[in-house]
């Protein structure tokens, strides 16, 4: 049955109560076979360490978080990030050091191919590498000792955004369908369509021309295959990408929560990643929209002056100017409050 989400203050306050304030980081190598991940991760941390800001550069505000401080004792859920496409998983700091000051470990590749500077149409569309990065780094934190011993590998959820929902949906055990995807593109020429078709991609930070993807010419047999980790016990899905291109028995057969969450109104979420839908076809769905946020909320602030770079070097989207209704910090500390009270309901509840 789709429920809403809704906050569960007792379980949030039995969570902040056992840990401490500060949110460790660490940046970490998972090998694999030709796509080595550079993996963030954070975690909770006693007091101490030298303070950093993660994800800050020109544009971005960075997250506060401190390197070099010892784990809190015990073990803590594992959670996975991955994030948008063209993006850094360092933009989800703002969210991702929240999460663990809450006592959760939490784990994110840069996904090669579609991260920043390094970002081409015809990778967007492979969602079994994103997976695949996801599934090595749950082997890479519970097969190394210096993880292992903090981390509860029964209790173990995901967190994705845009491309990252799609992967985040995937690893779920939701499918895809090519057909429906090509169809979709026919069609709508905007958002990943338009970026299929555009002839540009980024490869060592610089802009590249690039053939433009024809979807139907994608491997069919990988694209539309079965992904799921049974080790992911829930998914939290932010404006999830492929909206419209999943099986619907697939996503009938996926055990696990899913909670989805939109940016915007109905009135305003894109067809690309709108998901109240999926949410009423997953057995243990649900569905909430945040009012006055687009897309672009999901990104850290912004540093004054970062609009007027952005458009001096040709930047289209409105990734400082969201077009949102409500400041970017104030829909952060609701989407923070709905992700986390979903990976406390599912993963660390008294009792559990």
């Amino acid at each position: 049955m789709l429920q809403l989400l809704t906050t569960i203050p007792a379980l949030i306050g039995f969570v902040s109560a056992c840990f401490a304030s500060e949110a460790g980081v660490k940046e970490v190598s998972v090998a694999q076979p030709g796509r080595d991940l550079n993996v963030t991760v954070w975690y909770p941390a006693v007091a101490g360490g030298k303070p950093t800001a993660i994800g800050d550069n020109r544009i971005f505000k960075g997250a506060s978080a401190v390197t070099e401080a010892p784990p809190v004792p015990g073990r803590f859920p594992l959670i996975l990030l991955s994030h948008g496409s063209g993006g850094r998983v360092q933009a989800m700091s703002w969210l991702a050091t929240e999460l663990a000051k809450a006592g959760f470990v939490v784990a994110g590749p840069n996904h090669p191919g579609t991260t920043s500077g390094d970002s081409t149409p015809a990778d967007t569309p492979k969602l079994w590498q994103r997976t695949a990065d996801l599934s090595a780094v749950i082997d890479a934190m519970t097969g190394d000792s210096a993880w292992s011993n903090i981390i509860d590998a029964d209790k173990i959820g995901v967190v994705g955004f845009s491309l990252g929902g799609a992967a985040a949906m995937e690893i779920s055990g939701a499918r895809a369908n090519l057909e429906a995807y090509a169809s979709y593109c026919d069609s709508y020429r905007k958002w990943d369509c338009a970026w299929y078709a555009g002839g540009t991609g980024y490869v060592n930070d610089e802009p590249v021309k690039v053939d433009k993807v024809d979807l139907r010419s994608i491997d069919r047999a990988r694209f539309e295959q079965s992904n799921l980790d049974r080790r992911i016990k829930t998914a939290v899905l932010a404006d999830p990408g492929l909206a419209q291109a999943y099986d619907d028995q697939s996503l009938k057969e996926i055990a696990i929560p899913m909670h989805f969450i939109n940016l915007g109104t109905a009135e305003t979420i894109p067809l690309a990643v709108i998901a109240d839908r999926l949410a009423k076809l997953t057995p243990k769905g649900s569905y909430t929209s945040v009012a006055g946020a687009t897309h672009f909320s999901f990104l850290p602030e912004c540093k004054e002056g970062g609009a007027e770079f952005l458009k001096s070097v040709g930047e289209i989207d409105p990734i400082c100017t969201d077009e949102g209704t409500r400041p970017r910090g104030e829909l952060h500390a609701e989407m923070i409050g709905l992700v986390k009270d979903a990976l406390v309901r599912d993963l660390k509840a008294p009792g559990q």
